[in-house]
This record gives C-alpha cells, structure tokens and sequence, in this order.
C-alpha cells in the first residue's frame, strides 16, 4: 500500500534545510487535521500556524534549542481548550444543527448530558481531555504530512507555559499540548536520517483477543 510505503519513509526529522513547503501540501495536511475524529465531534483545540521567523526563534528557546523549528517551512502548535465550558459546547452543537438544517431530539439529549457532565470537572482534567483529542489531530497531521512526501518532527520538549505566552494563548482559552513542524530534511545534517526504522516486534505489540 502507497500509504504504508510513505509511513515507512517518514521519520521524526532532526535537521531541516528551510525549504518551503507549498501550500497545496499545507492546505491537505491542515483538511487532514479538521477531518480528524474528536469526542463528540467538539474538536476541543485549535491549531497556530507559524512561519513569523523571529516567532519561531522565540519558540526554539524554549524548545530545548531545537533547530528544526526555526529551520522548518511551517511550524504547527497545537493547542486544547483549557476547559470545557457551556458556551463552547452550546457552540458546537448549534453549528452541526446549522450545517445539518434540522434539530434531533437525541441529539439534543445529549447536548444537555455533556453540559451537565463537562463543565462540572476540573479545568486540569478537562485540558487533559482535551489534549488528548488534540493528539488525534496532531497524528493525522503527521500522516498526511508523510502522504504528501513533507518531512516532520513531533516536538513534546518546550515549557509550554512559555509558548502559550509568547502565542498569547491563555487569554484564548487553550494551552499548547504538542508541535509538529513541517518542512524538508536536510540529509547532511540529520544523524538521523539514513539509520534503519525500529519497531518492537508485533507480537509485542498486538494481543488478539478472539
């Protein structure tokens, strides 16, 4: 399969060379992010796209000095909701009812769930979950990134307290939680980037439960 083929090229790129990346290739990898599944299709997060390249710089020192993020073409923040509100969920439930053109009686039942389960948490868990719907997205990135032959690093090592202000996030609502940048490696700097792909073993991996 092609796309089993592009996962098996794909690698987490340690050395980018600043090519830019088209944007016909953005534009599928960002449809891949929006058409990636959430709970309850809330699509609890937003996504920054950074290409400012003093915003970069600023990100790469306190991203442990990580030179793909200023030497890359487009560098993705992921960001989730800090809490999951009334008004954030009323929001997107009347857009699926605007876009649908009818209302569900079911559907509206389980409006009224979520509002009296969510809200109800603490903002720490309800990031969490949050983040974790933001992951979803953040995996689908990287796997449209590869179809499209664009490189990626996932990045988990910044202080995010510092991004979201340098990205002015908390007074959004959101916190960071991952970035991927995207962009093309740079073959005479990457240690990485000839070193044989290593999986544990699928009977490592995959129970089957029959």
């Amino acid at each position: 399969m092609e796309l089993l083929e592009k996962l098996n090229w794909r690698y987490a790129c340690k050395a980018m060379n600043g090519q830019a990346v088209a944007q016909d290739k953005i534009d599928n990898i960002i449809e891949a992010i929006s058409l990636a599944p959430t709970s309850s299709g809330l699509q609890p997060f937003e996504v920054f796209i950074v290409t400012n390249p003093e915003i970069k710089q600023q990100i790469r020192q306190v991203s442990w000095d990580q030179s793909v993020i200023t030497d890359c073409s487009h560098l993705l923040v992921f960001a989730a909701w800090d809490h999951y509100t009334e008004a954030r969920i009323n929001k997107s439930f009347d857009l699926v009812n605007e876009v649908r053109g009818f209302t569900n009686e079911g559907w509206e039942n389980y409006r009224q769930m979520l509002l009296g389960l969510y809200p109800n948490k603490s903002k720490e868990e309800n990031f969490n979950h949050a983040a974790k719907q933001a992951y979803i997205a953040f995996s689908q990135a990287i796997t449209a990134a590869a179809f499209e032959g664009v490189d990626s690093t996932p990045i988990e090592g910044f202080e995010p307290a510092k991004v979201d202000e340098i990205l002015g996030l908390k007074q959004k609502g959101l916190g960071s939680c991952v970035m991927l940048t995207l962009g093309y490696r740079d073959a005479d700097k990457d240690w990485l980037v000839n070193l044989t792909k290593v999986r544990k073993p699928k009977t490592e991996l995959i129970t089957e439960v029959n």
